[in-house]
């Protein structure tokens, strides 16, 4: 019998976990899966918190639950295995989509709310009208962006980062109305160091393949305009789904279904990995490996490592120094969450949208906030509002060092103005992510080549999480199932 050990009980690590334990009884192979998570609790970034609204004066509940996300609050419908892990744990009827109507983006500019132009594809224009109109780009700015259809595509395809690439392409506005905002929302990064490659490698394809990224997108749509009107009959009885999904009750049900469903996994909490090293005097000899805890000693035929790479690279340290050498060179920044409930009469805006980013040209402490409450149905009463704003990122990572009650107090002070709130929150919650988010830095796609490549010379030892191949729920599921294939067909 073959005793695998997964160190991290995040989504990854569960994921991994449960792949093993699906697969291995599928193939008929017996195995032992144990799983050790530092915490007392499953799942990592992904929490959710249903928590009950107070009147404005502290007295009896008034507003009913808010269900407040402290990570992610939803995943990709698109990349497929966030949605197959649903479908295998019977979760697909507990899904709940963006409201259909009311899906508004909007960036902050001179204080005031001006809607991101319809047909936008991030920072590149797909609609020619509303894009002549909007005030968020100059007249200059806007026939810079134009001239896209007539600089040439770049002569190699060296990675660069996303400032330069934009900048070479749209101009300097699309890259600090449009790019800048949106890349520290989603990565929490700096443009000018993101790797296009690592983040958003589909540009870089269209532009090799068209030359032109605005033309490359009108192309892009009539293609799957044709394709759309070609495959209705056929999709007639398959379920769409909006570009971002989520579960009615938050994402830890996610955590909890994998955690119910995993029958035969040793899933150990609260007990932190202090060591692993391998039992061979050799990376050849493949003798597996010695996993010591704050609690006893595991031997395993293989060990799949899903914390963060700084993490990762202490447990290699000293018998794989390339190895740990290049997992710290993989950056991470700081980010927090702040989520306020408030009654839906003190709040003016009409929050007829999912939320808006922030250029840095504002000088805000807010990078982004979220209308969590129009987002998706039910994470408050209908008197009330959830409203979750990000801070910190490549920027601002000082912002997470302040005190829960002084991060309140800067996020409510910006956003007072923008959306007229009047009244004070009825429930707050901060969530604090210290050094939690990995950069993908240009180079990035390399150095995880070279990370798997120095991997590779120890069977039986694996690497996966965000830090890798995405930072996105589904691919961190799709490395763990990657993962569980290799250990399972390892000879």
């Amino acid at each position: 019998m073959k005793r695998i050990v997964v160190i991290g009980g995040g989504i990854t690590g569960l994921s991994t976990a449960y792949f093993l334990e699906t697969q291995a009884k599928a193939l008929g192979i017996e195995i032992e899966c144990v799983l050790i998570e530092s915490s007392e609790r499953l799942g990592g970034k992904i929490v959710t918190e249903r928590v009950g609204g107070a009147s404005a004066a502290g007295g009896a509940s008034t507003a009913g639950d808010f269900i407040i996300e402290g990570g992610p609050d939803s995943f990709l419908s698109k990349k497929p295995w966030g949605m197959e892990l649903c479908r295998q744990l019977g979760l697909l009827d507990r899904l709940i989509q963006t409201h259909p109507i009311n899906k508004e983006i909007y960036v902050l500019l001179n204080g005031e709310l001006q809607k991101f132009p319809a047909g936008m594809n991030l920072m590149v224009p797909g609609e020619m009208t509303p894009f002549l109109r909007t005030p968020l780009i100059s007249a200059f700015g806007k026939l810079r962006m134009g001239l896209d259809l007539l600089i040439p595509r770049k002569s190699n395809c060296d990675d660069e980062s996303i400032g330069s690439f934009v900048r070479r392409r749209l101009g300097e506005e699309a890259v600090s109305t449009f790019a800048d905002p949106i890349m520290a929302t989603i990565y929490a990064g700096d443009v000018e160091r993101l790797s296009l490659k690592a983040t958003f490698p589909q540009f870089a394809g269209v532009e090799q393949k068209f030359g032109s990224l605005i033309w490359g997108g009108w192309m892009g749509r009539w293609d799957a305009h044709l394709a759309k009107k070609n495959q209705d009959a056929k999709n007639a009885a398959t379920p769409s789904y909006t570009l971002f999904v989520s579960l009615q009750d938050g994402l830890s049900s996610l955590i909890t279904a994998l955690r119910e469903k995993m029958k035969s996994s040793d899933i150990r909490t609260g007990q932190k990995v202090l060591s692993v090293s391998p039992c061979g005097t050799s990376a050849a000899e493949g003798k597996g490996y010695r996993v010591i805890s704050d609690r006893e000693t595991i031997l395993a035929d293989a060990v799949i490592i899903t914390t963060d790479a700084k993490t990762a690279a202490g447990f290699v340290k000293g018998w794989h120094e390339r190895l740990s050498e290049l997992l710290l060179t993989i950056q991470y920044v700081s980010t927090a969450t702040v989520s306020l409930g408030f009654r839906r009469q003190d709040v003016k805006h009409p929050l007829n949208g999912f939320g808006y980013v922030i250029p840095r040209s504002e000088r805000k402490n807010i990078l982004a906030t979220t209308c969590s409450s129009t987002k998706f149905a039910g994470r408050s009463h209908a008197d009330s509002v959830l409203i979750r704003s990000f801070v910190g990122g490549a920027h601002q990572e000082e912002m997470v060092d302040l005190p829960d009650d002084e991060l309140i107090r800067r996020v409510l002070e910006e956003l007072r103005p923008v959306l007229g709130i009047s009244g004070e929150p009825t429930v707050s919650s901060v969530f604090k992510w210290h050094k939690a988010n990995p950069q993908y830095h240009v180079g990035h796609l390399s150095k995880i080549e070279a990370i798997e490549k120095e991997a590779e010379k120890y069977p039986g030892l694996f690497l996966a999480g965000a830090a890798y191949k995405g930072i996105g729920i589904p691919d961190c599921i799709g490395q763990g199932w990657e993962i569980a294939q290799k250990v399972l067909h390892a000879h």
